[in-house]
C-alpha cells in the first residue's frame, strides 16, 4: 500500500520531531517514522532524567566540525531564547544548573510532551515501531521511483505487511551510534552512503577514557574519587581547548564533565595533560612552612587533592629530595600531569557522536543535501558535535528548524 505525503521524517528524535513541527505549520502534510516504541528516547534520558535542553552561552565555539563555520547559520536562526519561548508556551518549569545549562524542573518527559502536543497541533502524523527496509530515489538507481519521489519502504511491528510512503522530500534523523540500548544504529550513515555522500569517519564523543592496565592498576582503586582539574589535549599544535570542571575516577579509567568534554576533542592517540592545581601557587604555598621538607609538601598535596589520591600521588611522584628544584619539579607534575589513555568507553557510554555526514554535502542554510535534491539530514548524524551542557540539543533544536523552514 502506497501512502502520499509532502514530508517524511525518519527519526523521532529532537532534531527530527523540530523539523517535522515547523514543516506542519508551514502546511505541509508530514510523516514521522521512528523505529522505537516511543518518541525522544534520548531525550528522556538525558540530563539524568531532567533534560538539559538548551544552553543559554551557546555561540559556535561550542561546537566541533570539520568546518567550524558550517552551524553558524543555523545556531543564529534558532536561538536558545527562541527555544525558551516554547518551553514557557507550554508551562513548562526550568532552572540554570550552572554555565547557562537550563533544565526542567520535573522531568523530561516535559519536553516529549511538548513536541508531541506540537506535532498535534501541526497535524504531523508520528508511526513509531516502525523499521525501514528500504529508500529509493531517482538517485540511487534502482528506476523504482516517480521523478522527484522518495519511496520509503516500512514494515511495522503490529502489522506484517509492508507499506511504502512516498514523498518529494525526506528528512534523515536518525541520530549517530552513542547508546545503543535505546536503538542507535549506522542508519543515517549507511543512508548517505547510499546517495553518494561523503562522511567523517564517527567516534564516541564526549565521552569516559579507559586507562591502561598499567595505569588501571595504579589508579582505579580510587573509583568514585573526584577533583577539579583542568583538561587539555596535551602536544596539540591547534588552539588549545580546555575545560576547568569536575574529574571523576572510576574502575576503568576516569571520567567526569572536564574528561567528557576533552574527550570529544582527542584524535585517540593524544594524551590528556591535567592540570591538579589551577591557579595554585604551589611554591609559595611551600614556602609558607617553617621547614621546606618532604611532610611540608605532604601537607600542600593533601590541602589540594582528596586525602586518598593526595596519598596515592605521593606515593607515585615523591618529590626527588628537600632542593627548591625537586619541589619546583614536583609542582609542574601537579600541574601538567599528562595521561595517555588507551581507548575509550565506546559508545555504549558516549553521550554524542562526533562525525557524520560531510558538511561540504549540506547546505548551511536549510541542510539539504547538494547532490540530491529534496534530501536533508538534521542533527546528530551531521558532522556537528556540542560540547557538554545542552549545546547538542541546541543543535537539534535549531538544525531542525531551519530544515523545517525549507520544506
Amino acid at each position: 500500500m502506497n501512502q502520499q505525503y509532502d514530508v517524511i521524517v525518519l527519526g523521532a528524535g529532537a532534531a527530527g520531531l523540530m523539523c517535522a513541527i515547523e514543516a506542519g505549520k508551514r502546511g505541509r502534510r508530514v510523516l514521522v517514522l521512528e523505529r522505537a516504541d516511543r518518541i525522544g528516547k534520548k531525550i528522556l534520558i538525558s540530563g539524568g532524567g531532567r533534560c538539559n535542553f538548551t544552553n543559554l552561552h551557546t555561540t559556535p565555539e561550542n561546537f566541533l566540525s570539520s568546518n567550524p563555520h558550517f552551524a553558524k547559520s543555523a545556531l543564529a536562526r534558532y536561538t536558545p531564547a527562541d527555544f525558551i519561548r516554547l518551553v514557557e508556551k507550554h508551562g513548562i518549569l526550568y532552572h540554570e544548573k550552572k554555565l547557562g545549562q537550563l533544565f526542567c524542573d520535573r522531568a523530561a518527559s516535559d519536553i516529549t510532551a511538548m513536541l508531541e502536543q506540537e506535532c498535534r497541533d501541526a497535524q504531523v502524523e508520528i508511526r513509531c515501531n516502525s523499521k525501514i527496509e528500504a529508500v529509493h530515489n531517482d538517485a540511487s538507481g534502482t528506476g523504482l521511483t516517480p521523478s522527484g519521489q522518495f519511496i520509503v519502504q516500512v514494515q511495522t511491528h503490529s502489522d506484517s505487511a509492508e507499506m511504502r510512503f512516498i514523498a518529494p522530500h525526506l528528512v534523515v534523523a536518525t541520530g549517530g551510534l552513542s547508546i545503543a540500548k535505546i536503538g542507535a544504529t549506522s542508519f543515517g550513515y549507511d543512508l548517505a552512503r547510499q546517495f553518494g555522500l561523503n562522511i567523517v569517519s564517527p567516534r564516541p564523543a564526549l565521552v569516559p577514557l579507559a586507562f591502561t592496565e598499567r595505569d588501571r592498576r595504579r589508579w582505579c582503586d580510587l573509583a568514585g574519587v573526584s577533583c577539579e582539574v583542568t583538561a587539555s589535549v596535551a602536544a596539540t599544535k591547534k588552539k588549545r581547548a580546555s575545560f576547568r570542571e569536575n574529574m571523576l575516577f572510576t574502575h576503568q579509567g576516569i571520567s567526569g564533565p572536564a574528561i567528557l568534554q576533552i574527550s570529544s576533542y582527542r584524535d585517540g592517540k593524544q594524551a590528556i595533560c591535567l592540570d591538579l592545581a589551577a591557579d595554585r601557587d604551589l611554591m609559595a604555598e611551600l614556602h609558607a612552612f617553617d621547614h621546606r621538607d618532604q611532610a611540608s609538601w605532604k601537607s600542600v598535596v593533601r590541602e589540594i587533592l582528596p586525602r586518598r589520591f593526595a596519598d596515592r600521588w605521593l606515593e607515585t611522584y615523591p618529590p626527588a629530595g628537600n632542593s627548591d628544584r625537586a619541589f619546583m619539579d614536583a609542582a609542574r607534575q601537579l600541574h601538567e600531569w599528562e595521561i595517555n589513555p588507551e581507548t575509550t568507553e565506546g559508545y555504549g557510554k558516549a553521550e554524542v557522536t562526533a562525525g557524520g555526514i560531510n558538511t561540504d554535502e549540506l547546505s548551511a542554510k536549510t541542510m539539504e543535501s547538494r547532490k540530491v535534491p529534496g534530501l536533508f539530514f538534521v542533527g546528530e548524524v551531521v558532522d556537528v558535535t556540542g560540547q557538554l551542557g545542552g549545546f547538542n540539543f541546541q543543535w537539534a533544536w535549531a538544525s531542525g528548524f531551519c530544515a523545517g523552514q525549507a520544506l
